[in-house]
């Protein structure tokens, strides 16, 4: 039997026993069930007893679910995102909400080349343009206008001066109860109005006609304003009739729109002053609407050949 105290024999390098005397490596404390079994030494008679290791200082994590696991992303770039779908492409806006310069004129596209020769009453009937029909009350300007309006084969609007003027309802500045400079600024205000309407309407492809008592002696305020207001490529066209007949035409009136004999006469006088300024002149004194409105259409044809000056 060995004595106590006596020198053991070392083992050798590599072996189990190797790490130090009487005590075995603990195994990780991840793993407490893997114990490895000492080897014997050759000179003990019997196995020692190796004391069991101790707990963890730190309990084992519980077990996590395979499914909330993160798994690391593949190595190398990340992979590209999913193209984004081109949006369709925007329908052309049919409300009219164009944008138009403050002030400046629409060029009409109704003027012709004087190399193709003449327009045809049946090119006039659907050509871009923009109309003004002048006359005194009772020339029937708004009648004629709108059949105008309703029968052309192309979108046309109708503008008539007089029902802009009356959108003002409180404070409505009548000249009839006697021209001042409040019934003029409305006038004015009314003719603005009704110039940026028919640059609206032709700047989205409608043709227009408006109706205004236009005075030739009044060129800055008649039409210089709405050569303004419109554009350059506004053709103008006086419908005056007979005095009879603007006394029969206005008498059927009601209303504000309804003048004095006097007024009528007095107008129709200073209307008279186109003759002779160069101006397409229609006198509808013995025609119906339908064919008032085809000579017109030969006016505006005659215009879009050779333009007036004025």
């Amino acid at each position: 039997m060995q004595q106590y105290g006596a020198q053991r024999p070392v083992p050798p390098s590599g072996s189990p026993q190797g790490h130090s005397q009487g005590h075995p490596p603990h195994p990780h404390p991840h793993h407490p069930h893997a114990h490895p079994q000492p080897a014997a030494h050759p000179g003990w008679n019997t196995p020692r007893r190796v004391p069991p290791p101790p707990p963890p200082s730190h309990p084992a994590p519980p077990a996590v679910p395979p499914a909330a696991v993160p798994t690391a992303p593949p190595a190398g770039p990340p992979p590209a995102a999913a193209p984004t779908p081109a949006p369709p492409p925007q329908a052309p806006d049919a409300t009219g909400h164009l944008r138009l310069p403050p002030g400046a004129p629409v060029q009409i596209s109704g003027t012709a080349d004087p190399a193709a020769g003449p327009v045809t009453v049946e090119a006039a009937h659907t050509a871009a343009v923009a109309v003004l029909l002048i006359g005194p009350a009772g020339a029937g300007k708004t009648t004629v206008a709108r059949y105008w309006a309703d029968t052309r084969r192309v979108p046309t609007a109708h503008i008539s001066l007089d029902d802009v003027r009356e959108w003002v309802r409180s404070g409505f500045a009548d000249p009839q109860s006697g021209w001042n400079e409040h019934s003029e600024a409305q006038y004015r205000l009314a003719r603005r109005t009704c110039g940026f309407a028919a640059r609206n309407f032709l700047a989205n492809g409608i043709s227009c006609i408006l109706d205004d008592a236009v005075f030739p002696d009044r060129p800055v305020v008649g039409l210089g304003g709405w050569k303004r207001h419109v554009g350059p490529g506004l053709i103008p066209v006086v419908l005056l009739p007979g005095l009879e007949v603007v006394l029969e035409r206005n008498a059927e009136r009601s209303g504000n729109r309804r003048l004095s004999d006097e007024e009528v006469a007095r107008i129709h006088g200073r209307m008279a002053g186109w003759y002779g300024s160069g101006l397409p002149i229609i006198d509808n004194s013995r025609q119906d609407v339908a064919t008032t409105a085809r000579l017109l259409d030969e006016a505006v044809a005659r215009a879009l050949t050779s333009p007036p000056s004025w």
